[in-house]
């Protein structure tokens, strides 16, 4: 079996990467990163550590390589030829590879009618929905009916803590033993992609927002409070009292919201609630609290990690989401001369003030009720 894999960076690697390895594939990542290709077609192999105390390693091997940027033929022979397409590179980037996807599918659509699944594996909601729109963007209205038909892009939500790394070999790369990977199975066309490690369901929803308000959450409020409180990496700030407190707390109040909604039995979610915030205190894949929590902009997104439990828990609930409220009140105060989007949030706020930034970048209108419950968590964390 062959598959494609956008992304050759430690998630792509570590992640997907290794599954699509232990599951039988043979792998050609695609990437712009000239040394990293360059190692994977010189070596066809990387090691893959666990990281634990333990530091359990294996090889994952029959890999290779496309520089996308100098070889893009050779990116749309290996997709006429692929059983199975998968991508790890970022969501900003989804829109850029679709032409080169695109172009692929329409060589493999005049060589063979066999269906295809791409899978896109970001750390976002919709990413192969996204990539789907992006791909039609670029073929004929006739094209667009035979894609259809032949290439599904089910939606999927990954989970698993790649920390921030430099290693003597390049290739090799550090996980943490915990990973889940959910894929909707409506929109997978011809057989399911048999990958170890994969977890199909028909309704990816409840999956998603489940990580993305567990995990994501809980990652940005330990980086917001944890910076504005002085700590640098994610176990400083857990090994506070107060941090730790504050985003069980935080995790309680998203958990609630999402127990509302979709029905989770109570306990498994408290007990999936203490699963992740006993992965934030692993000391092996402790990140800097600015990796963490760069990018606010987008992280205080209405649908985002931060707002949309907020306001869940206020709809479904009917209580003020204090926690939640004051992590996004840390976002807002968030300062990091080397990230591009805490810069511009400090610009506007200077500009424009709290109140209307936050409109302007969560979409909260300025009565809603959300709004001042984060100012007063603005103030209370300012004293």
């Amino acid at each position: 079996m062959f598959a494609v894999h956008f992304g050759a960076g430690n998630i792509g690697r570590g992640f997907i990467g290794a599954l699509l390895y232990k599951s039988g594939y043979t792998t050609q990542f695609v990437d712009v990163n000239k040394n990293i290709i360059d190692e994977l077609n010189e070596k066809r192999q990387y090691k893959v550590v666990l990281a634990d105390q333990f530091k359990e390693e294996f090889l994952v091997e029959n890999v290779s390589g496309i520089n996308s940027v100098d070889n893009p033929e050779k990116v749309i022979e290996a997709i006429v030829k692929a059983d199975i397409i998968t991508t790890a590179v970022g969501p900003n980037i989804l829109p850029i590879i679709a032409e080169i996807i695109a172009k692929g599918l329409s060589q493999r659509k005049s060589v063979t009618d066999q269906p295809l699944t791409i899978i896109a594996c970001e750390n976002m909601i919709g990413g192969s929905s996204l990539l789907k729109e992006k791909v039609l963007e670029h073929v004929t209205d006739q094209e667009k009916a035979e894609f259809v038909k032949l290439y599904g892009f089910p939606d999927s939500a990954v989970d698993r803590i790649v920390p921030n790394q430099v290693n003597e070999d390049p290739l090799t790369v550090s996980v943490e033993p915990y990973y889940e990977w959910v894929v909707e199975d409506t929109d997978v066309k011809g057989s399911k992609p048999p990958i170890d490690g994969i977890t199909y369901v028909n309704d990816l929803a409840p999956y998603i927002e489940r990580k993305l308000f567990t995990v994501n959450t809980g990652h940005a409020v330990v980086a917001y409070l944890g910076r504005h409180f002085g700590y640098k990496t994610i176990k400083e700030a857990m090994d506070s009292d107060r941090i730790k407190g504050w985003t069980k707390a935080a995790l309680s109040e998203s958990g609630e919201a999402l127990i509302q909604m979709y029905h989770f039995d109570r306990e498994n979610h408290e007990n999936y609630i203490t699963k992740i915030l006993n992965r934030f205190v692993n000391p092996y894949i402790s990140d800097e609290v600015t990796r963490v929590g760069r990018g606010p902009i987008r992280k205080l997104g209405g649908n985002d990690r931060l707002i949309r439990p907020a306001s869940l828990y206020l709809e479904k609930v009917d209580k003020e989401p204090i926690y939640l409220a004051k992590a996004i009140a840390a976002a807002l105060l968030y300062r990091f001369d080397e990230d591009e989007e805490a810069v511009s949030l400090q610009q506007t706020i200077k500009n424009k003030g709290y109140q209307q930034t936050l409109q302007t970048i969560s979409g909260l209108s300025l009565d809603h009720p959300l709004m001042p419950i984060i100012i007063n968590q603005l103030k209370e964390l300012k004293k």
